[in-house]
This record gives structure tokens, C-alpha cells and sequence, in this order.
């Protein structure tokens, strides 16, 4: 094998190891980012400032558990929390659950 040989063979070599590198990685990227759920304390921080907009609250909550929701054929995992504000003189509880993938607010009740 003669040298101009040699760097065919390495330059074919580097641009298919180059190229493995780039599938594997793209293909990690893609199963990372679908596992990627939003934090608890982000979901929270979003509802309290939604609530926030109406008037003061007095306290809130989330459990850190994401737990599995089934409605028909969906399943989801969902974080759920609640929020307690002052509604004519008296403290009114309300509870969400929120997807915990993306964080958007499923159900709020007013207990």
C-alpha cells in the first residue's frame, strides 16, 4: 500500500466513523428528548402565576411523583398540586393535575 493509498483508506475510514458518530448521536438526541419531563416546581410556578393574574394566594403545593394517568386509550404521567387563595373572606382550595412532559395544566377543580 503506497501512501496516497493509505490516505484514501484514512479519509474513507475518518468519514464513516464521522458519519456512525453522527446517526448514534442524532438517535440519543431523539431518545433524550423524549424522555425529558418538566419539573414539578416549573408546573407549579406556572399555575401560581396564572392564579396570581386573578388575585393573591395564600399557599400551594405539588407532589415531585409523576404518576401514571389512563383516560380511554391515553396514558400519560401527570404531576398533581393545588392552590389556596382568599375568595370573599374565606380560603377556597383548588387542585390541578398537569402533564409532565410538557407541563400543561389538564384539570383544575375548586374543592
Amino acid at each position: 500500500m503506497n501512501q496516497e493509498d493509505s490516505r484514501l483508506f484514512f479519509k474513507g475510514g475518518l468519514a464513516f466513523g464521522l458519519s456512525i458518530g453522527a446517526l448514534i448521536g442524532s438517535y440519543g438526541v431523539a431518545l433524550l428528548k423524549d424522555k425529558k419531563t418538566v419539573s414539578p416546581e416549573t408546573v407549579l410556578n406556572h399555575v401560581k402565576n396564572a392564579f396570581l393574574k386573578e388575585g393573591p394566594i395564600e399557599g400551594s403545593w405539588i407532589e415531585s411523583k409523576k404518576r401514571p394517568q389512563q383516560k380511554f386509550a391515553i396514558t400519560q404521567e401527570i404531576y398533581y398540586g393545588g392552590i389556596n387563595r382568599l375568595e370573599d373572606g374565606k380560603i377556597v382550595q383548588y387542585e390541578f393535575s398537569a402533564d409532565a412532559k410538557t407541563g400543561s395544566v389538564i384539570e383544575i377543580h375548586r374543592l
